[in-house]
């Protein structure tokens, strides 16, 4: 007699993996562009900026982050629109990094993480995924 077959049920779901990995997305935006809150307001900044501050590699360090923000977000499914949005404000981001000073006050305003953190969380909403 054989032992009984595990059900589809009894692996990871889906939808568990994709939560998980939007949590990880959400953990990294922030860190990147809102881990410290400015006291008095409601604007924060992140450790984005800061690496910008280092020479050529604090830049490319972020860089690799925020990149692999646009891959999980292709792994999540979003359409092709939001992933051009997406790179479009990783390129932006990255190549006004690389203007001293100006490029790290970018980076406090522009916040390409959060915006491409919004366009995964408005995917995922819509599709009813998250």
């Amino acid at each position: 007699m054989q032992p009984p077959q595990r059900s589809p049920q009894s692996t990871p779901r889906q939808p568990d993996r994709k939560q998980a990995s939007i949590e990880r997305l959400r953990t990294i935006s922030r860190l990147l562009d809102n881990a410290i809150s400015i006291p008095g307001t409601d604007y924060g900044v992140g450790i984005d900026p800061l690496l910008g501050l280092l020479p050529v590699g604090g830049d490319l360090i972020s860089s690799i982050f925020s990149a692999y923000m646009v891959v999980e977000a292709v792994r999540l499914g979003l359409p092709r629109e939001s992933l051009i949005i997406m790179a479009i404000n990783l390129i932006l981001d990255t190549l006004a990094g690389t203007v001293p000073v100006l490029g790290d006050l970018f980076d406090v305003a522009w916040k390409a993480n959060a915006r491409n953190m919004e366009l995964i969380e408005s995917h995922m909403q819509w599709s009813g995924s998250s």
